[in-house]
């Protein structure tokens, strides 16, 4: 067992108080000379006076005012054997004293020491001191502790985590499928190292650099990165970090970790999150002097303000660049933003060679391939990807990750767990004629996206589900385009509405309408598809709390409201009459497709479309074909 001084000490306290107490309790207001004075035996009063008649009383001594008496007496029992008693005096006794004088009797009446006030001020002065000593050693004890009150000092310190040469173990290698990004920064990184190479020709260290981006895109890896490549000390803190329930809190935070930087210059102060300290100033409510707007206004002065800030880089992460304050933005305090994409297919496939790393593939699985089915994916996608399809490979107690581990990893991070196959044939084959319905307007449309695969096992909220795999190079989308994919949307309506009647319509089509009704009324009145002309009519007024007007005005009159739910109706009607009419003229190999979909309960896009080519012309689609 270890030995500690301070437990010793949290459990003699207690017991030095109560054995403080218990020995002045025994020993308080006891006059010192009747400690010496005692007797064994009592005597009463009235054998005093017969024993002070019959001239046996030697001597006596009073205490306690005259209230108590010990006499020495010769005992007529014991052959007039001195002996010693303790009388207890009546109150009134006058004419004890004028006995003692006139038998001439010895006596010595001894005054009243007042020793109980003095162990009482001891008492009150010592249980204060020791009752401090202990909160001491207690507060002293949990000071360490995160949160402890020994903390309460320490509000206006800032919370950064600061590392001399940050040891993060990620390198610019490490990061994969967002080259422009690395680019960018590693100027930022040879700065610091070799500074000479910029000064020579006027350059100056930009103050400010802002990483924007979706999330999971590697923002925050790679300001992991630029710590481990630079070898210059650094400090990381999150936005949230910087302001609390005290008033003034926040701006002492950022003031203290800009001395700290300062003390340590060239340095990298990495603020994550920045969005929850670096909103829009001025709500529209109230006043704007709360707490998160001191926090800002103090961390504007000290990037760019009156002082300046040599030799510190800050470099910004957020995925909300549109609520940030204007003067947080400008160059002088952020010289630039470097916005972190989705990656491109080769940029996906450089992510996955490496999280691939560490984890075992069959030969058979192709990062290409793989590469191809996730558009869309950021980087922690792919991560999250692989790492579910080892986690399935270890539940099925393979050896190795095969191609069959990865689509169905790829479809539960797209679409959730797998659950249990529907058992009721009407059911099913409802399901199956909307999921049918999807795939084959998608698969005889040409603007639209080809069919990578149709089921019906349930994952998440869906009962069944159709894939389509989109053009990689659709950095610009067409009016025939979105027009196939409200029509492709519409054909699980359709479908049903053909196949059983409108009274048999289910509500199952309520996400696609949900999504068509959002494509049109942007058709509408955000790119100028519609017969109101090239006009774009989307209110731009944002919401009030990130710092816009109260007040929200309307762009377009009533009956200019009016024509746009006109026009976005006759959109939707026009594309629905069109699946339904795909539909019809397609029945047959739509009910061939719905028996093996229920047999097979997956169909794979390639045979999907094979089956349909018997029955009718598919057009060709473009496909795009990087360059890897």
């Amino acid at each position: 067992m270890k030995f500690s001084w301070k437990v010793v000490a949290l459990w003699t306290l207690p017991a030095l108080v109560i054995g403080f107490f218990f020995w002045q309790g025994a020993f308080a207001g006891a006059p010192a000379d009747m400690n010496k004075n005692t007797a064994n035996t009592r005597m009463t009063y009235g054998r005093f006076l017969e024993y002070l008649n019959s001239d046996h009383v030697n001597s006596v001594d009073l205490y306690e005012g005259g209230r108590t008496a010990i006499i020495e007496a010769r005992d007529p029992d014991l052959e007039n054997r001195v002996q010693r008693w303790r009388v207890d005096l009546p109150i009134n006794a006058p004419e004890l004293i004028s006995k003692l004088k006139e038998k001439a009797i010895s006596f010595d009446a001894h005054p009243m020491r007042n020793d109980g006030a003095i162990w009482g001020l001891l008492g009150n002065l010592v249980f204060p001191v020791l009752l401090i000593t202990g909160l001491f050693f207690l507060f002293r004890r949990s000071s360490n502790l995160p949160g402890g009150p020994g903390q309460a000092m320490n509000f206006g310190k800032s919370k950064a985590r600061f590392q001399m040469e940050a040891k993060t173990g990620v390198k610019f290698d490490d990061v994969a499928g967002i080259e422009e990004a690395k680019e960018e920064l590693q100027e930022v990184v040879t700065f610091l190292k070799q500074p000479e190479r910029f000064t020579a020709v006027g350059a100056r260290i930009p103050k400010g650099v802002l990483l924007v981006g979706p999330p999971g895109t590697g923002k925050t890896l790679l300001a992991k990165a630029i710590a481990g490549e630079a070898g210059v000390p650094f400090f990381s803190i999150s936005g949230s970090e910087f302001v609390e329930m005290f008033v003034g809190v926040g701006a002492s935070r950022v003031r203290d970790l800009f001395k700290k930087a300062k003390d340590n210059a060239p340095c990298i102060i990495f603020i994550d999150e920045i969005d929850a300290v670096g909103r829009q100033r001025g709500a529209g409510i109230g006043g704007g002097n709360d707490e998160r707007e001191q926090t800002l206004n103090q961390l504007l002065t000290e990037m760019d303000g009156f002082e300046g800030n040599t030799g510190i880089i800050i470099i910004a992460a957020t995925n909300r660049p549109d609520v940030l304050d204007s003067a947080l933005l400008r160059p002088g305090r952020f010289d630039r933003q470097v916005t972190v994409d989705p990656p491109d297919i080769k940029g996906r496939l450089e992510i996955l060679q490496v999280h691939a790393r560490n984890k075992k593939l069959d030969p058979s699985v192709s990062l290409d391939a793989i590469a191809r089915r996730t558009p869309g994916f950021t980087g922690a996608d792919l991560a999250n990807l692989l790492n579910e399809a080892a986690i399935l490979t270890a539940r099925r107690r393979k050896e190795a990750i095969t191609l069959r581990e990865i689509d169905d990893a790829v479809d539960r991070v797209v679409a959730g767990m797998e659950g249990t196959p529907l058992v009721d044939s009407k059911s099913k084959r409802l399901i199956a004629y909307h999921e049918i319905g999807h795939a084959l307007v998608g698969t005889l449309l040409k603007d639209h996206d080809p069919v990578q695969k149709v089921t019906l096992i349930p994952r998440g909220q869906a009962q069944g589900l159709t894939w389509f795999t989109p053009n990689e190079e659709q950095g610009l989308i067409s009016r025939s385009q979105l027009k196939a994919r409200i029509t492709g949307a519409l054909g699980g309506r359709a479908a049903e509405e053909v196949i059983f009647g409108a009274a048999e319509v289910t509500t199952g089509a309520g996400g696609d309408l949900q999504q068509l009704s959002g494509m049109a009324r942007q058709m509408v009145t955000r790119f100028g598809m519609s017969d109101l002309g090239p006009l774009s009519l989307e209110s731009q007024q944002g919401e009030v709390f990130l710092g816009r007007d109260w007040t929200t005005r309307s762009e377009y009159s009533e009956s200019i409201a009016s024509r746009i739910d006109g026009q976005v109706r006759a959109i939707v009607e026009e594309c629905y009459e069109n699946a339904k009419k795909i539909i019809r003229d397609h029945r047959t190999v739509s009910d061939r497709l719905v028996d093996l979909l229920i047999e097979k309960e997956t169909i794979d896009g390639e045979e999907f479309r094979q089956i349909v080519a018997e029955y009718a012309e598919v057009p060709e689609k473009q496909q795009y074909v990087p360059q890897l």
